[in-house]
């Protein structure tokens, strides 16, 4: 029933992208983010239907009377020249079957990130994005978050398998990454019902991105604890919600949870720690000795035998930082940190022009929480191979789009309402005026 369901709903939703493209952008951040076919157990679980997504997506778009440009940013440069240095580096990779494999997946959720760029146009279609996104993971926030309460937090909280967030670190990191984006959309809700499910799902989130047991969703948690705080309209909200998530962690976790936290304090004793570090270890020298790095999927055992300190003990990069640096040497490391640089700086602009205009307050929120979650990546990732993850690159591209419709007004007067599909939550009151 899973697959029919998944399938009917996917061939039936993509009938209405040929006539609202941008509507293909939220059908596909919903197979990446909630990944529903990896929910079922039959013949869904083999169909490429990102990939149909993206091909119809990309067609109507070229066949509809949507604006033909791309929005020539800072950050959108930066995400072209990073994609195009990937590609010559992967013309000298170690393993070229497995690094052009890896191109292959890179260069669909580049495109697809650009064409967000083209077709979200209006805070209307940029509110509906942030909607399919936040309610795409915290699915697996709330669930997870129920499932940590009715098991005492014993048992990891994980993703579906076979995607990139199907580890508990993965997951762990993505869905304390969503809580900022939840908090967004509480702010702009009116509907009472609506506002304390978003309140809710981000406690439940929260509560679940701890029960992964991932010592790196902890780190970016408390990271972005105190910036969600700092950012927050209502800072006495914000407080009572984090002061309930630690009050949950703390009467539900298990000491054995804390046994393991507090080995961060003895990495040394720890196998896996020592191992991560050896594999940052190897990236270093790998990327000293060739400007083009070794590619994507370097981190295989002829590699640690040429670089690694322990030629033994073959681990994963396990950091954002030093995958880049390893699969493409300095060079791709300094624009991977660049991109992430330019979308806060645009944030911060952001936040700048719009925080004493009360129409444009949500942009102000919005920026805000962006920033937050991208301070969760930073820190999070940090101990996480998930460098090439679509989120982070549609965070940095809706902070490009904020900019551009909020400050630039980039495609002209706005169009008011509400956001798509989403009828029952008023975010722009109909007096307002976009531009």
């Amino acid at each position: 029933m899973r697959d029919i369901f998944v399938t009917t709903v996917v061939f039936g939703a993509l009938l209405l992208v040929f006539k609202h493209p941008h509507y293909g952008i939220y059908l596909w951040s919903w197979l990446s983010y909630m990944n529903p076919h990896k929910l079922a157990w039959g013949f869904a679980t083999s169909i490429p239907f990102a990939l149909i997504t993206a091909v119809v997506t990309l067609v109507a778009y070229l066949l509809s009377k949507e604006p033909k440009h791309l929005p020539w940013t800072p950050e959108t440069a930066m995400l072209v020249i990073f994609l195009g240095w990937m590609t010559f580096t992967t013309y000298f990779a170690f393993y070229p079957q497995l690094a052009w494999e890896q191109w292959d997946k890179v260069l669909k959720i580049q495109i697809m990130t650009l064409l967000t760029a083209m077709l979200i146009t209006d805070r209307k279609r940029l509110d509906g994005l942030v909607w399919v996104i936040a309610l795409s993971l915290a699915f697996y926030g709330v669930k997870g978050g129920i499932f940590t309460i009715l098991k005492g937090g014993v048992h990891h909280v994980q993703g579906p398998a076979t995607s990139f967030i199907g580890g508990n670190n993965e997951l762990g990191l993505a869905i304390i990454m969503t809580v900022p984006l939840l908090r967004y959309l509480h702010l702009q809700a009116q509907n009472k019902l609506i506002r304390l499910g978003l309140a809710a799902s981000m406690i439940l989130t929260g509560l679940a991105a701890i029960g992964t047991q991932s010592r790196g969703a902890l780190l970016a948690a408390v990271a972005m604890g105190g910036l969600l705080w700092l950012k927050s309209r209502n800072k006495a909200t914000t407080a009572f919600y984090i002061i309930a998530a630690v009050g949950l962690i703390a009467a539900i976790m298990p000491q054995e949870y804390w046994d393991r936290i507090n080995t961060i304090k003895t990495y040394e004793q720890d196998a896996s720690a020592m191992g991560r570090i050896n594999a940052w270890h190897t990236a270093f020298n790998l990327a000293k000795d060739r400007i083009t790095g070794g590619g994507f999927e370097t981190f295989q055992e002829p590699t640690f035998r040429m670089y690694a300190p322990d030629p033994e003990n073959v681990h994963s990069a396990h950091s954002i930082y030093f995958q880049v640096m390893g699969d493409h040497g300095f060079i791709g490391l300094a624009l991977f940190i660049l991109i992430g640089l330019l979308a806060w700086r645009t944030g911060s602009k952001v936040i700048r022009e719009c925080r004493n205009d009360p129409d444009r307050k949500w942009a102000v929120d919005l920026a805000s929480m962006i920033q937050v979650s991208m301070v969760g990546f930073a820190t999070g990732g940090a101990f996480l191979g998930l460098a090439y993850f679509d989120y982070y690159y549609h965070l940095v591209i809706i902070l490009v789009l904020t900019y551009q419709i909020a400050v630039k007004n980039t495609w002209g007067t706005l169009e008011q309402g509400k956001p798509a599909g989403f009828d029952a939550v008023q975010t722009i009151p109909p007096e307002v005026s976009h531009s």
